[in-house]
């Protein structure tokens, strides 16, 4: 008996050579309306779906292939006697291959297209083939996508049919592709409904894998990165330039770098931003007029921390920045651009990871995955400084509010207990990570050493106690700012007047866990 490919495909690329060849080896081609014209075009013997159903496509081409000696065909499992008998009966015959790709929903609404628009590209058929296929694999082969064309004709032309193994295989994408596809176009319906706002009953999210690493955390850990379908995310834009590839914790610490990055680019409109970070904290962040600027004060937050850190600067970096650089250890450097000057520099440090990168993305919502689940929240974001309120006698001075303002935003990408020290525009004392608020503060002290003299602090939520306080106080920092809201919110203030310090309250606490 004949074999019978169904070919119906939206995507034509290489679809007239892979038809072509199937043809070559015996097989009758059926397919339906443009892919029919297209393999008619390029000569390729072709048989109408409609000739096989007796009926004419019709509501524009939404049905053509819904039609019992299709699915029939598709769906008949020729192991099964009771099948080929009824096969026999109804006068159909089994189709052995079925190539389909589905309409472009995804790119359809991605540019923004109407309601009606989007709806036309719903596809109803090519689903429905794709399903029926895969879920008869055992005598079926399924061809969902222009990427398995060669291999599916080499292994028919080598051994003269699939192995079950690849069958499987080849079900397993095509299901995987009718899920992606649902899911787009359950989101978007989502989104037009506008159910429960950013929060639904249900959610539906697509990752693939964007890119393969050696280990998780540890080397006996097994790991890979996914990327969320049709958003951008951390590695969009991004192009490595030298180095091995990105482990699972060059990649989380990418993550911290890049964030607080972003923070300070947005506050700071026209200055550089410069952030080292290690174990998803920065140890070092600093603004400054050139890259070069903001990386010195950065390192100089913490120098023994930088090394083997991750640096993200705001700005292209130069051969005489990319020296500086280079004499520390540094596991990834994240740029703009680089000079070829630069990329000179690194050349003689293989280790350095080099990355491109160009924007800096925020995604509206915020995960935290949990065993077998995920909390979602909005992301957090800095607030309007119009609600801040000097809550002591002594009022920042000029000179202090802007470090102020830089050390709230560093301190909102510190893992709480979280207290920060900063001066001219550049941390020089990170405490993170405390069960408690005071030992935070230590830590922060302790980090700056003599630079605390004169220096501000933020505290990501309120001072439980005026002990974190008498800390920073007796450490000589001279202006804090907190979101205030403890019960004990008048001590605390007490304490800070007693030593003459200025504290701003924000009244907006930023917890990261």
């Amino acid at each position: 008996m004949k074999r019978r490919a169904l070919v119906s495909v939206s995507d034509k690329r290489g679809v007239v050579a892979f038809a072509r060849r199937l043809h070559g080896m015996g097989f009758e081609i059926l397919s339906t309306g443009g892919t029919a014209r297209a393999l008619e075009e390029g000569r390729v013997p072709v048989v109408s779906v409609s000739k096989i159903t007796g009926e004419p496509e019709i509501l524009g081409g939404r049905v053509k292939t819904l039609h019992p000696r299709i699915h029939g065909g598709i769906l008949a499992d020729l192991e099964d006697p009771d099948h080929v008998t009824q096969l026999v009966e109804h006068d159909i015959a089994p189709i052995d291959l079925v190539c389909v790709n589905l309409y472009p929903f995804e790119q359809t609404v991605a540019g923004g297209a109407e309601e009606k628009e989007a709806v036309e590209q719903i596809d109803v058929g090519g689903p429905a083939m794709l399903r029926a296929a895969a879920k008869n694999f055992r005598t079926v082969a399924v061809v969902p996508s222009p990427e398995f064309y060669e291999e599916v004709l080499g292994e028919l032309e080598v051994e003269g049919q699939l192995s079950l193994e690849t069958r499987r295989r080849l079900a397993l994408a095509a299901f995987l592709r009718t899920a992606e596809y649902d899911a787009a176009i359950s989101g978007w319906l989502t989104g037009q409904v506008g159910e429960n706002g950013d929060f639904p009953e249900a959610r539906v999210v697509r990752y693939r894998r964007s890119a393969p690493l050696r280990y998780g955390e540890n080397p006996h850990q097994k790991a890979a990165y996914y990327a969320e379908e049709g958003a951008e995310h951390l590695l969009s834009g991004v192009e490595q330039l030298q180095g091995r590839e990105l482990s699972f914790n060059n990649l989380y610490d990418l993550d911290a770098a890049r964030t607080l990055l972003a923070d300070l680019v947005e506050r700071s409109p026209g200055r550089a931003g410069a952030v080292i970070v290690k174990h998803a904290n920065p140890c070092g962040a600093a603004a400054g007029e050139t890259p070069a600027e903001a990386y010195a004060g950065a390192f100089e937050s913490d120098p023994t921390s930088a090394f083997g850190g991750i640096v993200a600067v705001s700005g292209e970096v130069d051969g005489e920045l990319a020296e500086r650089i280079s004499g520390v250890f540094t596991e990834v450097l994240a740029a703009p651009e680089f000079t070829p000057e630069a990329r000179e520099v690194f050349a003689a440090k293989p280790n350095t990871r080099l990355l491109r990168a160009g924007g800096l993305y925020r995604h509206k919502l915020s995960p935290r995955y949990v065993t077998g689940g995920v909390l979602l929240q909005e992301t957090d974001r800095v607030e309007d400084t119009a609600g801040y309120r000097v809550a002591t006698r002594t009022e920042p001075t000029e000179n202090q509010m802007p470090d102020l303002r830089f050390a709230w935003r560093v301190a909102k990408n510190v893992k709480s207990n979280a207290v920060v020290l900063a001066a001219g525009g550049a941390t020089v004392g990170v405490g993170a990570g405390q069960m408690s608020r005071v030992e935070s503060a230590e830590i922060a002290v302790g980090k700056a050493g003599k630079r605390a003299r004169g220096a501000v602090a933020a505290s990501d939520a309120f001072f439980p106690f005026s002990d974190g306080v008498e800390v920073l106080a007796e450490a000589g920092v001279a202006a804090i700012i907190q979101p205030g809201g403890s019960k004990r919110d008048k001590e605390v203030v007490e304490a800070a007047d007693r030593h003459g310090m200025a504290m701003v309250l924000t009244g907006r606490r930023h917890f990261l866990h």
